[in-house]
Formats: C-alpha cells, sequence, structure tokens
C-alpha cells in the first residue's frame, strides 16, 4: 500500500477521499493519526491554502500529502463564504452556526445560485516543485430550509436543480460521482497515476 497523509481534520473529507483512492491501493492516512497539526490558511484563494497545507503535512511526516481546500461560493455575496466557509459564523464556528449565517446573509438576495469548490494539491514532499493540482465545482443553489441527513457542511442547504434534491438527501455513493470533490479527485487519480506512476 502507498501511504499518502491527508492534510485535514475533516472525517467527511477523509472517508470521501479514502473510497475515492482506493482502486489505486492508496492508504490515507489523517494527519491528526500521525500528530500533525492544522496549517495556517492566511491566503485569498484555495490553491495558495491547499498547497501551504500539503507542503506543512509533507514536511511534518516525510510522506507525500494531499490537500484540499474547498468551500461554497455564492453568486449574491461575491463568492464569499468562499475560502472561510468553515469558519464563515467565525473561528470555532460549527456546521450548524455557518448554515444559519449564510442563511442570514442571503434574506436579501433573490439571487441564490451558488458552487462547491474544490482545489486538490498533492505534493511527493514538502520541497516538491512540481505539485499536482486538480480542481472541480458543483453548481447548485441554497434553500432556506435544511433537507437532508447525509453529507456534511452546507450539504442540507446546497440545492441541486438536476437531481431535485440537497446534497445531502444523496447518497455517499452518488456524492462521490456528482461532487465537486469526487470530480476533483477523480483527477487527481488521474494525475496520480500519470504523473508519479500510482497505478
Amino acid at each position: 500500500m502507498r501511504r499518502l497523509v491527508l492534510a485535514s481534520d475533516n472525517r467527511g473529507k477523509l472517508a470521501e477521499f479514502a473510497a475515492l483512492l482506493a482502486p489505486l491501493g492508496v492508504e490515507l492516512l489523517a494527519q491528526r493519526s500521525l500528530g500533525v497539526q492544522a496549517a495556517e490558511e492566511p491566503h485569498p484563494t484555495f490553491v495558495e491554502n491547499a498547497l501551504a497545507k500539503a507542503r506543512h503535512a509533507a514536511s511534518s511526516t516525510g510522506l507525500p500529502a494531499l490537500a484540499d481546500d474547498s468551500g461554497l461560493c455564492c453568486v449574491a455575496l461575491d463568492g464569499a463564504p468562499g475560502v472561510r466557509s468553515a469558519r464563515f459564523a467565525g473561528d470555532g464556528a460549527n456546521d450548524g452556526q455557518n448554515n444559519a449565517a449564510l442563511v442570514r446573509a442571503l434574506q436579501p438576495f433573490v439571487d441564490r445560485r451558488a458552487h462547491y469548490t474544490c482545489v486538490l494539491v498533492a505534493v511527493r514532499n514538502a520541497g516538491d516543485p512540481e505539485p499536482l493540482v486538480a480542481d472541480s465545482r458543483w453548481m447548485g443553489e441554497v434553500i432556506d430550509s435544511p433537507r437532508g441527513r447525509h453529507g456534511f457542511g452546507y450539504d442540507p442547504y446546497f440545492w441541486l436543480p438536476g437531481q431535485g434534491c440537497t446534497a445531502a438527501e444523496l447518497a455517499p455513493e452518488a456524492k462521490n460521482r456528482l461532487s465537486h470533490r469526487g470530480l476533483a479527485m477523480r483527477e487527481m487519480a488521474r494525475r496520480l497515476a500519470a504523473d508519479w506512476g500510482w497505478q
């Protein structure tokens, strides 16, 4: 088994990525299980934060690392919550607080279009000059009342017109097939196979 450190403490992401990487024979390790503290995320873009997290995890463990930075971007809010999606209601906020803050922020607006963005970065080591980058978007709308029990984050409020349900109403397998993370992870798996020979 190849070992890859996930630069995240989010159990939902770990489960999603582990399932998507399993066909490559990759053992995905949560950084916390190796004693790695979360990296700072001071940057204004997803790609900069993902790269910083991947380099931090690789430096701390000596292993190849994978990081994602992802979030919800709302048209009416000029891209917010964006890179602050996990802390939209303030540092240390939980999903419920972030969702409540989002619904409040969107109350004055008719336009509820939004998309999830995921940027993935993989590095062989902390100084890797050629990080692999994959990204994707998942288009939808924000609704005022939660629906569904699957997923995490803003999923209960993220309406998918083409599916007639929220992201939280999708079974995990369906979400992995359709989501921003699923699409970006499949592209990353292709890059790992083509560029690193992980196949």
